[in-house]
């Protein structure tokens, strides 16, 4: 099996979970979806089409494909949280007189 062949979906999925009669088949529909109180078409999206009762599935990787596209976080860069070192207050150094007038 050559590498592209892996790429194209079958074109039946099996029996019908709705009508347990009809068998999925695929088929490309306009998908729809609200983003932001905007609505969003997508044609030629793949869904499985049962061929008695008419119900849909649509590709569940092709919908991941859709949601990682359509996230607000696609294209920015990952923000790198970087451990910071701890501040210590400083500490009197304990060898020496803080007094100026005495001599060590």
């Amino acid at each position: 099996m050559c590498a592209d062949m892996a790429e194209v979906p079958k074109q039946t999925q099996g029996m019908c979970p709705e009508c347990q009669t009809g068998i999925l088949r695929l088929q490309y529909l306009t998908y729809f979806t609200w983003l932001n109180g905007e609505l969003i078409t997508v044609p030629n999206f793949p869904a499985w089409v049962c061929d008695v009762c008419g119900m849909r599935e649509y590709d569940g990787r092709a919908v991941n494909w859709l949601n990682t596209l359509l996230s607000p976080e696609t294209g920015r860069r990952a923000q790198i949280h970087r451990r910071r070192s701890p501040t210590f207050p400083e500490r009197p150094d304990l060898g020496r007189s803080v007094n100026p007038k005495l001599k060590v």
